[in-house]
């Protein structure tokens, strides 16, 4: 047996036989011109071609994974008009008088060498499409109409890598996994894949070998792990593994596209709460209506330094694509307390929990803040994401967050970058202040969310990082569920919703309660969304 690690994009287990993703290959050439002119022509009649193809790869893919997702062609077809791009390969063909094949497979490869050397991994992705987009155009120049690769039994696809276009066309009932050597978490390859529900690890490097092709492999897309001619004890644990997954699917089939309404046709949204980019293809695996809660700050906790607004952008514009159009609620940066960085330079504090934490950072470190916000309402042209601030204590707090906001957005229109107007704002009620001050705070924002782990902590005031204490630690106490009563009747008097996202959203003994408090949406770990969505529904 033969293990191989990568990174793992979808989960899911597969097992079935390996087939190598067979393309067919251009070979280039380079050859002297004399008419120069003429190549620009040819050049420019197969961009006119191969925009038309990505035109009907956008119309397939909007059937198959949605128009958010399909998206990606669109991206390519304005890769085809990139001024840079365009120049790039019409001034080789003009100065070096070479063919138009030659000068875009240099344009590509330069072009590719140059988003791989950037320390961002969106950008990084970005190598894979400018090479599918040249690809297009040497197929067209060279009058190869080769389609996607033909499957006959289901077989798990393995290739160096794979473009969005290669990956779109392939026969979804014929693919068991993804399996690639290199590529991106970041890439639309990898979202596709989330997006079509295909277990899929990539980057295992070169030890995913042509020999293999043929063999018999398990990929356990939750763990990142391809076994190749996999053991007993390993096949039998595999088979173990994919038969809990298929319960979990098969619920999920019961639940899928089923509004979550109770018995009395009560109607709540869930949603999941995520660490990382990392954890979307759980929330798409388990159906979840949103985004409750993305915590911002692991990008802060994974850094050595300040995340540039780069760096914030393409996460979170990746979120939002991923998402496909459904809510992605991103808490703003919620550093201190028991989640300490070396480069933020905070001080001890003999008691962090209350503390200079969250939006008090934010609030006096603006610059900070506004890169952060920059970064959000840029991404927010490319999914609904919504913004919600935390550590919230008073209605002055708010409106100072809502003055910084326009200012952002008045940079952002003089800079001519697009962003959403309609931004959805809300606070995390993890005060007793934000409570008791919740009707004037409801007339400020959008929405409410619920933090329960710290409102039980300021509420019970005890420290819920303390083991001494956790006997005292009680979630259930009246005094908590009284502050969530209460602000919720707060917010529905001024007509904005509230939800919970904290860990008592996914106590099922207390769905009912929070149900009869009127609580509009639960945000709970991907895994726990079905569970909570089959309680709903039999409430």
């Amino acid at each position: 047996m033969i293990t191989l690690e990568g990174k793992s994009v979808y989960g899911g287990i597969a097992i079935g036989k390996i087939a190598f993703y067979k393309r067919s290959e251009i070979t280039i050439k380079r050859c002297h011109v004399e008419d120069t002119k003429r190549e620009v022509k040819r050049f420019e009649e197969a961009k006119v071609k191969a925009s038309q193809e990505l035109q009907e790869l956008h119309d397939k893919a909007v059937e198959d994974v949605g128009e958010a997702n399909a998206m990606i062609f669109e991206i390519h077809q304005m890769m085809l008009e990139d001024l840079d791009y365009v120049e790039s390969i019409v001034n080789i063909i003009t100065t070096q008088e070479v063919n138009t094949e030659y000068a875009i497979g240099t344009t590509a490869d330069n072009f590719a060498a140059m988003f791989q050397a950037m320390d961002d991994a969106y950008m990084q992705g970005r190598a894979a499409d400018v090479r599918d987009v040249s690809e297009r155009l040497l197929r067209v120049l060279s009058e190869n109409k080769s389609g996607p690769m033909a499957v006959g039994e289901p077989v798990i696809i393995a290739a160096d890598d794979l473009v969005p276009s290669e990956t779109v066309q392939l026969d979804k009932e014929k693919v068991l996994a993804f399996v690639t050597m290199y590529g991106s978490a970041n890439s639309h390859t990898a979202i596709l894949a989330r997006t079509m529900n295909i277990p899929a690890v990539i980057g295992t490097g070169e030890g995913l070998a042509q020999e293999y092709d043929g063999k018999t492999a398990v990929v356990d897309g939750f763990e990142g792990k391809i076994y190749i001619e996999p053991d007993g004890p390993t096949m039998e644990r595999m088979q173990r593994k994919q038969q809990e997954d298929a319960v979990q699917r098969e619920l999920l089939q019961q639940l899928k596209g089923k509004e979550n309404i109770t018995a009395d046709g009560q109607k709540i949204q869930v949603y999941a709460n995520i660490g990382s980019m990392a954890d979307v293809g759980a929330v798409l695996k388990n159906d979840a209506g949103g985004i409750g809660l993305f915590r911002s700050e692991f990008l802060y906790l994974e850094s050595n330094t300040y995340p540039t607004e780069e760096q914030q952008f393409g996460v979170y514009k990746t979120v939002a694509e991923n998402m496909a159009g459904k809510k992605v609620i991103i808490r703003t940066l919620d550093i201190g307390a028991d989640k300490q960085v070396d480069y933020f330079g905070l001080d001890k504090e003999e008691n962090p929990a209350l503390g200079y934490r969250a939006i008090r950072i934010c609030l006096t470190q603006t610059d900070i803040f506004k890169t952060q916000l920059r970064a959000l309402y840029r991404a927010s042209a490319f999914g609904q994401i919504a913004i919600m601030f935390p550590m919230i204590i008073s209605v002055e707090e708010v409106r100072k967050i809502k003055g910084i906001i326009e200012e952002v957005k008045a940079e952002l229109k003089a800079e001519g970058i697009q962003f959403r107007e309609d931004v959805e704002t809300g606070i995390m009620i993890e005060t007793p202040a934000a409570v008791m001050v919740s009707r004037e705070l409801a007339k400020e924002v959008d929405f409410f969310s619920v933090g329960t782990n710290d409102l039980t902590q300021y509420t019970l005031a005890v420290d819920r990082q303390n083991e001494k204490l956790d006997e005292f630690y009680d979630a259930h106490h009246p005094a908590v569920l009284a502050m969530i009563r209460m602000a919720a009747e707060s917010a529905h008097a001024e007509g904005k919703w509230i939800g919970i996202c904290g860990e008592l959203a996914a106590d099922l003994s207390l769905t009912k309660t929070f149900l009869s408090m009127g609580i509009d949406e639960l945000s709970v770990s991907p895994g726990m969304v079905l569970p909570l969505r089959k309680v709903i529904r039999e409430s």
